[in-house]
């Protein structure tokens, strides 16, 4: 059904959309994600972890729905250029992250300039807390928050996801759930279910993580998503074995490695609170239309873009306490395109509110490349948060307190001005 795209008498003043890149081929080679199936990997045309065409076109089809919804709400007009000083896009320095900014803006500006601001060298501090070392979290709390959450048994949390697991391995081999499977025996190759579990301390940029059939199995079945979502004909999907139902069953996995490293809040504080911060002063410039230091873009902004990973749209959930859910998904899934969309609305009485949601396009509109429209809308799943909405038909927040949620939820010790 088409979504509303107003309030009574309220006027859209500004909206932070951040989104993660669109869909890429598996990061690892195929050489490394090969020792799992009995046959290769289809080829994606593209190097590993890059935006492919097909990614392209999709997010270019949400540019230009995100251009006539705003348009509709009186944020932006319906066509032309007037707009494009108004709009700022910060994107990760990665080629699937900054293609996936030029990509939007092509699909909501045609034909207008619109600049993607980047880093031109190293880590993006926004994006990239740790690595950059902005911030320096005490590696032994991280550990022991991991490995609380979970009762230091990794093994209890692959059983809790066996059929996920099983089917897994289906896809990768065609075998049954019980009984040895002949491809997982051939020289060179691995099962998944036979990796070592455990927990590790991290090191480098990384803090502590699951490691063996939780976090293999994660990266490997997101890589049938990207699959799905690129469009790839039947027979290369999964080697003709997957189908959506199957999908949603391994996703699973990966959705309970999100929660348990992404979603747990001591990493997520530590890897977020950065760009989080950043985000929080460029809603406060827009709600006094004065220069605020620490804002990504300007006063008058009317639209800010921001183009990061799954990793920072899973961490921002952490910190404030919201979930998700869209149809052919797992709850708190981050799929290709997928965005939390933070609206600032100014009340006829001059309150100014926050109406929230995540929204991604379904498993059909990727698949087939469905073009967009107010009457055609991608998904949408409003947000809750908890101590902030109101019981509205938008769970709608009063921006003092939605400031003062992101406020409780930034850790300064982690934040570069």
């Amino acid at each position: 059904m088409p979504v509303a795209t107003s309030t009574e008498g309220a006027r859209l003043q500004f909206v932070v959309i951040l989104t993660r890149h669109g869909v890429r081929p598996p990061i690892s080679s195929p050489d490394q994600i090969n020792i799992y199936s009995a046959e290769p990997w289809p080829s994606w045309g593209v190097k590993p972890g890059e935006l492919t065409a097909h990614g392209a076109k999709l997010i270019k089809q949400l540019g230009a729905y995100d251009r006539a919804y705003f348009g509709a709400a009186g944020l932006l007009q319906p066509s032309g250029c007037a707009d494009a000083p108004h709009i700022r896009i910060r994107a990760d320095v990665d080629q699937r992250t900054r293609e996936t900014a030029r990509a939007w803006a092509e699909g909501a500006l045609p034909g207008c300039h619109i600049t993607v601001d980047t880093m031109a060298t190293g880590a993006d501090p926004l994006f990239h807390a740790v690595a950059t070392g902005v911030a320096k979290p005490d590696r032994e709390l991280a550990l022991a928050s991991v490995t609380g959450r979970i009762g230091d048994n990794t093994a209890a949390l692959v059983a809790s996801h066996r059929h996920a697991f099983e089917i897994l391995r289906y896809l990768h081999t065609g075998c049954g759930a019980i009984g040895p499977c002949a491809a997982e025996e051939k020289p060179g190759k691995q099962a998944e279910l036979k990796l070592k579990s455990e927990i590790d301390p991290g090191r480098g940029e990384r803090l502590a993580d699951v490691l063996g059939p939780l976090k293999t199995g994660s990266e490997l079945a997101e890589d049938f998503l990207l699959e799905y979502t690129d469009g790839m004909p039947e027979k290369n999907l999964g080697w003709g074995r997957l189908n959506r139902e199957n999908l949603l069953e391994v996703m699973s996995i990966h959705t309970l490695y999100e929660d348990v490293i992404r979603r747990d809040p001591y990493l997520a504080r530590a890897q977020i609170s950065n760009l989080l911060s950043h985000l929080l002063r460029s809603m406060e410039q827009a709600v006094s239309n004065k220069e605020v230091p620490g804002a990504l873009g300007r006063a008058g902004d009317r639209v800010l873009l921001v183009v990061g990973h799954d990793g920072n749209i899973a961490n921002v959930g952490a910190m404030l306490g919201i979930s998700w859910l869209l149809d052919g998904y797992q709850r708190n899934d981050t799929p290709p395109g997928g965005a939390l969309v933070f609206e600032l609305w100014k009340q006829t009485n001059g309150e100014f509110t926050i109406h929230a949601y995540y929204r991604a396009q379904s498993l059909e509109q990727m698949y087939k490349a469905v073009p967009l429209s107010l009457d055609e809308p991608p998904l949408r799943s409003r947000l809750f948060l908890y101590g902030y909405s109101r019981a509205d038909v938008d769970f709608s927040c009063s921006w003092n307190g939605f400031q003062r949620a992101l406020e409780a939820a930034i850790d300064p010790a982690f934040v570069k001005p």
